[in-house]
């Protein structure tokens, strides 16, 4: 039998902003046809950062051929592959003027390179029309093939990220297909590949892990190399997806940072609302401040 819901807390709770910015942006991503992990994954902080003019591009379609216990994004069976992409995305950065863009994807088992190709196209297309545009990819697994991934970091992204999402314990349960060691080989591979390369990957709280299990997830992802670590409440999307074991208290929140920032990570961004991409300029700044990567 389901468990009694627990009710949000007010640390959780979200001002909604849909004045011109928000709607500006809605619309351009409608006559562009895109789409971004914002919407599709239901982001808590999509009125704050649209509202900012801030996004994050969700490239490859909308339908995702995994289907995770936790993601709010439609799984099934992709029939979409717009070649015109790229310079779509590249054009909407453009015309928000941002500082840093974060592009991400559905996971595409099913295309040869796991839409590798098309990750590499879109980095490059950005930064032919914007120059001096930070670019960070938040990347699925591409089946664990170094080869995959080289296709991506020959692009140049400034930060490559690949979440963990939860501890080694929860991680089948949680994630359809991924595997913790992969995303673990993600990052490695990502410096073994790319020396210098800006790596970041993320956790979610409130699957039914313990704090030591957040500390030994963290101490993995530092000894695969990653310089950035967002830590961030779950929220369950639907009755189809799995329930909230609890809601993390924002002191909480603070002492994951302080055991993150022990562990020797370059910035350690933690909260309630955090997400991979919630401040993502700002979370590149400070670890570029804090360890001289360059961002």
């Amino acid at each position: 039998m389901s468990q009694t819901r627990e009710r949000k807390p007010e640390w959780l709770k979200i001002s909604l902003n849909t004045r011109d910015n928000f709607q500006e942006i809605r619309g351009m991503m409608r006559d562009r046809k895109l789409h971004t992990v914002c919407e599709e994954a239901r982001c808590p902080n999509i009125f704050e950062c649209w509202s900012q003019r801030t996004a994050t591009f969700m490239i490859l379609g909308k339908i995702c051929t995994r289907a995770c216990r936790f993601c709010a994004v439609t799984s099934g069976l992709p029939t979409e592959l717009d070649l015109e992409e790229p310079q779509q995305v590249a054009q909407s950065v453009k015309e928000m003027g941002l500082n840093h863009v974060v592009i991400t994807s559905v996971a595409r088992d099913d295309l040869n390179d796991h839409g590798a190709s098309m990750f590499a196209a879109t980095i490059r297309a950005v930064r032919e029309s914007n120059p001096l545009t930070n670019v960070e990819v938040l990347v699925p697994d591409f089946g664990g093939a170094a080869e995959r991934l080289a296709v991506v970091l020959e692009a140049g992204p400034d930060v490559l990220n690949h979440n963990l999402e939860t501890v080694s314990r929860l991680s089948d349960k949680v994630r359809a297909k991924a595997k913790y060691d992969r995303s673990l080989s993600v990052l490695r591979q990502a410096k073994a590949l790319r020396p210098g390369q800006v790596t970041k990957s993320g956790l979610m709280v409130g699957l039914g892990e313990t704090k030591e299990e957040l500390i030994e997830a963290m101490t993995d992802l530092r000894a695969a190399g990653c310089d950035i670590v967002t830590i961030g409440q779950y929220l369950q999307p639907s009755l189809k997806h799995m329930e909230v074991s609890r809601y993390y208290h924002p002191s909480e929140f603070a002492e994951l940072k302080e055991a993150g920032k022990a562990l020797g990570f370059a910035h350690v961004e933690a909260g309630p609302l955090v997400r991979s991409s919630y401040h993502a300029l700002e979370q590149a700044e400070h670890a570029k401040a804090a360890s001289g990567v360059i961002v």
